[in-house]
């Protein structure tokens, strides 16, 4: 072998063993770990598998760098203890829905989903364009918390009860797991609202701890089962019209991450913030089919004369929101002016279009 060529093969490979022996070191110091304790039972479709799915798409794009993590509920903390897992930084990030945390502040409810209020398309209007996400922000950085949306389970069935409610009367003396805004609204009706996790609701509602339950939709509703305890299904949700998921991540490590490493992991919760509100929208339908033919389900809209009770409590609660703290008053203003401006545009174009489309068609 030629002296030059031979010298100059050395040093190429005392060069890429060099490098190698740092890039090592160099990729496990930027490596982050990202532990993730969620509110949904392991497995469980639509919700849970959403949130596993996230958390596997983070590893996937960042392609090992950002190491995943996912607790389901009750494997390391319960569903309801999450928020302070992670704000307490015992855990970099949770995935709920934001209304279980409106005992720490009211505001909470409007990065779910409020009675009578915005659609997932609107509500995503409203996060996205609208100032949502910066009032979200202002609002979890006071618990040392920055949130993102990562799911939608779209408009929510009115909910599962033990016997027929006609009027408004009927919701007097009745146990309802309903959190949120929409707890508040039921209780001026006279009914008890009870918050309980996912997985506790089948065994309430079966020994007739509670007469009512809302959920989901279909999709996610049959594989509870809640038709073994009650053959009342109830539409439309006046509580949850755009039922919505978020991530929310300890302030201090999302700081720490690098501008890309942010970009990616927004990347992924709005990837999955699309996936589930599309996958609950390809199988409700499916599902209800099979709770009507296959289990005997009673499928049966709410009166005007409910809803219009419902519409009249709300208002009250609306405004004893707004009384909270000025915090409070600026996230539910914003969220009604949106609303309205949304809101009149999907009547003219979506709204408007699917009536006609569904009376042309009998749909």
């Amino acid at each position: 072998m030629d002296r030059r060529k031979f010298l100059q093969s050395t040093a190429a490979v005392s060069s890429g063993t060099a490098l190698s022996a740092m890039s090592v070191p160099a990729i496990a110091k930027s490596r982050k770990e990202l532990q993730i304790v969620s509110a949904w039972p392991r497995d469980f479709p639509g919700l849970g598998i959403s949130a596993q799915r996230l958390a596997a798409r983070i590893k996937e794009l960042s392609q090992g760098q950002i190491q995943t993590h996912y607790f389901a509920a009750g494997e390391r903390v319960g569903a309801f203890d999450v928020f302070d897992e992670v704000a307490s930084g015992k855990a970099q990030a949770y995935i709920a829905a934001e209304y279980y945390w409106k005992g720490k502040h009211p505001a909470f409810s409007f990065f779910t989903s409020v009675p009578f209020g915005m659609t997932t398309i609107e509500w995503n209007a409203w996060i996205k364009y609208k100032g949502g996400q910066d009032l979200w922000d202002e609002l979890s950085g006071k618990f040392d918390l920055k949130a993102l949306p990562c799911g939608s389970t779209g408009t929510q069935m009115g909910g599962w009860f033990n016997k027929a409610v006609r009027s408004s009367d009927d919701f007097k003396g009745l146990k309802i797991r309903m959190p949120g805004l929409g707890g508040d609204v039921i209780s001026k009706l006279g009914a008890t609202s009870v918050t309980l996790p996912g997985g506790q609701i089948y065994e309430n509602l079966l020994s007739g701890a509670i007469d009512a339950t809302e959920w989901a939709g279909p999709y996610n509703d049959y594989f509870l089962k809640f038709y073994e305890a009650t053959k009342y299904y109830y539409y439309p949700g006046f509580h949850e019209p755009g039922g919505g998921v978020s991530i929310g991540f300890n302030a201090s490590w999302w700081s720490s991450l690098s501008k890309y490493e942010q970009a990616l992991i927004t990347a992924a919760c709005m990837e999955e913030n699309s996936a589930q509100y599309h996958e609950a929208q390809a199988k409700n339908g499916e599902y209800l089919i099979k709770l009507i033919n296959e289990h005997g389900v009673e499928l049966r809209e709410f009166s005007e004369d409910i809803y219009d009770s419902l519409g009249e409590a709300s208002a009250a609660v609306f405004e004893e929101t707004r009384q909270h703290s000025p915090l409070a008053a600026r996230v539910t203003n914003a969220f009604m002016q949106t609303l309205r401006e949304v809101g009149s545009w999907q009547k003219i174009a979506e709204i408007s279009f699917s009536n006609q489309r569904n009376r042309v068609l009998g749909l």
